[in-house]
Formats: C-alpha cells, sequence, structure tokens
C-alpha cells in the first residue's frame, strides 16, 4: 500500500520570509519619508524668502502694535483722562446748584481757560476711555439742559464695560426721547435699560417708567407684565411700594 508521506517545511522558513517582508516595507517606508522630507526641502528652499519676509512681517506687525500702545494709545489715555478732571468739576458743581445750573454745563460741555469740555475731548480723544465717557457726561449735560436731539446724539455713542453704567445712558435716552413725545421710542430703551443688568436700583426703576409709557401707549398688557415683574421681583424698591395699583390700572383699562 502506497503511503502518503506528509511534507513538512524546515522550521524557520515561514519567519525567515516575514522578516525579509518587514524588511522590505521599511525600507520602503524609509524611501518615502526620503523622498517627502526631500520635497518639503524642495519647497522651503524654493520658498525660503517668502517665508522669510512673512516672518519679518508679523515680527514687525507686533513690534509695531507693541509700540503704538506703550508709546501712543497708553500716553493719549492719561493725557485725555487729564483732560476730562477739568469739565467734570463743573458737571458736579451743577448736580449741586441751586440756581446757574445751565451756564455750569455749558463750562463743562465747552470748556475754558483754554482747557477742553467734554464736547472736544469726546471729539480730540475718541478712541480713548475718556474720550468714551465724555460722550456719556455731554449726553446728560444736554438732556438736562432740555437739548434732546444731542442729548441722544451723545448718549448713542457712549458704551461701557459696566452694565449700570450703561442702563443709565439707556434709560436717559428713554427720558430724552420721552420729553419730546416719541413714546415709541422711550419704551423701547426704558425696556433696554431694565435689560441691560438685573440689580436693585436701574432694574425696577426702568421696568417702572416703561411700564408707564406702556400705558400711555394703551399697550395694556405689556404694562401689566412689565408691572408685575416688579411686585415679583423687586417688591422692596421704591417702585414696588404702590405697584398693585398700576398692575389693576392696566388690568382693568382693557
Amino acid at each position: 500500500m502506497a503511503t502518503y508521506k506528509k511534507k513538512y517545511k524546515a522550521e524557520g522558513k515561514k519567519e525567515a520570509n516575514q522578516i525579509d517582508e518587514s524588511e522590505f516595507e521599511t525600507a520602503g517606508v524609509l524611501n518615502t519619508l526620503d523622498e517627502t522630507a526631500s520635497r518639503s526641502e524642495q519647497w522651503i528652499e524654493k520658498n525660503s524668502k517668502p517665508l522669510f519676509y512673512t516672518l519679518v512681517g508679523i515680527v514687525v506687525v507686533f513690534i509695531a502694535y507693541m509700540g503704538y500702545n506703550k508709546y501712543i494709545v497708553e500716553p493719549n489715555e492719561v493725557e485725555a483722562s487729564n483732560e476730562l478732571a477739568f469739565p467734570r468739576k463743573y458737571f458736579d458743581e451743577a448736580a449741586t446748584a441751586g440756581s446757574g445750573i445751565d451756564s455750569l454745563l455749558v463750562l463743562g460741555l465747552e470748556g475754558a481757560d483754554g482747557k477742553y469740555g467734554f464736547i472736544d475731548i469726546a471729539d480730540s480723544y475718541s478712541n480713548t476711555d475718556a474720550g468714551n465717557l465724555a460722550n456719556y457726561y455731554a449726553g446728560i449735560s444736554y438732556l438736562q439742559m432740555k437739548q434732546y436731539e444731542k442729548a441722544i446724539d451723545y448718549l448713542g455713542k457712549f458704551k461701557s464695560d459696566n452694565a449700570t453704567l450703561n442702563a443709565v445712558a439707556l434709560g436717559a435716552i428713554g427720558d430724552a426721547f420721552s420729553d419730546i413725545n416719541q413714546q415709541e421710542d422711550a419704551l423701547e430703551y426704558y425696556e433696554k435699560a431694565a435689560n441691560e443688568k438685573a440689580n436693585e436700583y436701574t432694574t425696577p426703576l426702568f421696568l417702572y417708567k416703561a411700564g408707564n409709557t406702556a400705558l400711555s401707549l394703551k399697550k395694556y398688557d405689556k404694562a401689566e407684565s412689565l408691572f408685575t415683574k416688579i411686585k415679583e421681583e423687586y417688591p422692596t424698591s421704591d417702585q414696588g411700594t404702590d405697584i398693585d395699583k398700576f398692575i389693576n390700572a392696566a388690568k382693568y383699562a382693557n
């Protein structure tokens, strides 16, 4: 009987083949990396000047920015802040003066004795914090002098990181619109002021003004909602004291 003789591969052959294949694969990867590196080197060599000029440009811009801040912006801030002290003196005096308020406010607005007033500071130092604050003081001054359009203009230019001060400025714009009988605009700004940042002082005050303006516009549901918010969220505020009668006035006016 014929017998089947199983052929055995010599041990280590398969492993040897695997090692050989692995070496080929490694060599291929290295060749690929060499080619990639070579192309990268060629690209860098070809574009070395543009890259260099780009880097130099970035450095120049950075240095220019730092220099601009150090030698222009910062000195301007200090100078503008010093200039603001003069008109603020008249503004503060007007706040406590029994009479002659307008003349003090005019001095604050226009300056005197070669010193800048709020108008000049707002114009000449428009990119500074003090110039921005000058817009606020000018707007409030014009509001007190009943020059409402100028008040709206200057207060509209004012922006602050202080949400409470922003609320006061927005509310003052509302007052100006109310005084020239533009009640829709007044309501809009009172609501903006009330929503600027929740606090125990400005929020109930401008909710109250917004509510009364809504009543005058016969927007009774809105008025009731605004007054109710005072009752629910600010019951201990000055506006919350007799708020029920305003709620009822709006509720039963429908």
